[in-house]
């Protein structure tokens, strides 16, 4: 292990020999439109290029967080050169700008969410914005939110400090593992629902298993009822099409350094209308806080930030949008369903939905007899290949659209080892 004064020393001789940013600023030509069509496989291989990967790693964790590829990381550097030279316009202008609408950045990432720029909030992960909500929605002790049995901590955690703080309710029911199609779940929901039910507060694409939750029979189910819906959608943007305002749903929140690809430190919190945001206390405050005018903006009003984030963030959204979600999302699934038919071959227990309409880039499948934590330290350490899941035999893998069926063979043949040496194939 290295102690503080190895680390700075390898830091440095690393920066002599690699000038800092070099490999990220130097510029490799994104492949042209109509190559997806002569040329399929080229097009995702030039794609991979953009990412500073190596080629000899297989990132299966995409689920945990993304790389940003060269153009994402052109756009951060360039706003740090740009932002710390000082020389802005206004004289209220500085690299720590923190107080204004951002709509440059806001503006793109709604549209590319299909909401409204004043419905839209950027905040600095998945994990502040559910806190938002769960601790600024309007309740009282007694008061029920409704959440799966498979939500992530950032998700569950929030609800469960309101429960011991104020004395609201949080009361789980379980998704089935896996989900045969939509009315499963809808029928889950509403069986768990009570009078004391104010707020749903269920993940868009599941955490833990990646099943791809029915968002808008959600919403609608707790409209009919009086019922606030909001969705964690951490995996959503990036891996598949998203249009907030089609949902229906009163609140969204989410990341952007998943599949997106973004600059991590990026988050967001999306409210449909006014009546939702009285409902929703601030929970961070500075000036503007208590403007009702200035819509979702005002949840925004964090204090100082890093713009130049927000600028990679732009850039993330661009690269999406060249590309197209209706082909990012296509590629995902097929790989998915490829890397889920071979662990079938092999044995394995889907959790995994057989309906296509809940299934997105993440295939998870149960493997008894395979301790997952010895598996993954064993692929990374000696085959540099990242996978993750849950105790004690849970796979959870994650497929981007720059992955290869080659990289999913591969994976598969040291699945196959690893079972080999532990006697179990």
């Amino acid at each position: 292990m290295l102690d503080r004064r190895s680390f700075l020393g390898s830091a440095a001789a690393a920066s002599i020999a690699t000038p800092l940013g070099a490999e990220a600023l130097s510029s490799l030509p994104l492949p042209a439109s109509d190559m997806f069509g002569k040329d399929p496989d080229g097009y995702w291989k030039a794609l991979r290029g953009q990412f500073l990967i190596p080629t000899d790693v297989v990132n299966l964790n995409v689920g945990t967080v993304g790389s940003s590829p060269r153009p994402v990381l052109k756009a951060i550097f360039d706003g740090f050169m740009d932002t710390e030279r000082m020389t802005q316009a206004r004289s209220e202008d500085y690299p720590i700008w923190g107080y204004g609408p951002w709509e440059e950045y806001r503006a793109p990432f709604a549209a590319f969410m299909g909401a409204r720029t004043e419905q839209m909030a950027i905040l600095r992960n998945c994990t502040e914005a559910n806190s938002y909500v769960a601790n600024g929605f309007d309740m009282k002790p007694g008061d029920e939110v409704l959440i799966s049995d498979e939500e992530h901590g950032s998700g569950e955690m929030p609800w469960m400090l309101r429960q011991r703080r104020y004395g609201v309710v949080v009361k789980k029911f379980a998704l089935p593992k896996p989900p045969k199609n939509a009315a499963e779940i809808l029928n889950r929901i509403n069986e768990a629902i009570t009078p004391r039910t104010r707020i749903i507060f269920v993940s868009h694409i599941s955490t833990a298993t990646g099943v791809v939750l029915p968002a808008k029979e959600i919403a609608a189910l707790a409209r009919s009822k009086g019922i606030v819906s909001a969705f964690d959608g951490a995996h959503a943007p990036g891996m598949i099409k998203v249009d907030l305002n089609d949902i229906g749903c009163d609140i969204y929140t989410g990341s952007m350094h998943k599949w997106l690809f973004a600059t991590k430190g990026t988050g967001f919190l999306y409210l449909r209308d006014k009546s939702v945001m009285d409902r929703v206390w601030n929970t961070i405050a500075t000036g503007g806080y208590d403007d009702p005018t200035r819509m979702a903006d005002r949840y925004m009003q964090i204090g100082s930030s890093c713009i130049p984030t927000l600028m990679g963030l732009n850039a993330a959204i661009a690269l999406a949008d060249q590309i197209g979600m209706d082909r990012i999302e296509a590629r995902g699934r097929m790989l998915a369903d490829y890397i889920h038919a071979g662990m079938m071959e092999r044995g394995a227990e889907s959790w995994t939905s057989p309906d296509p309409y809940l299934r997105g880039a993440i295939a998870t499948v149960n493997v008894p007899g395979v301790q997952r934590m010895e598996l993954q330290d064993w692929l990374w350490t000696n085959h540099k290949v990242r996978i993750r899941g849950g105790n004690p035999s849970k796979l959870r893998l994650a497929t981007p659209y720059f992955m290869s069926k080659a990289d999913i063979d591969r994976f598969l043949g040291l699945y196959d080892q690893f079972r080999r040496t532990k006697g179990l194939a």
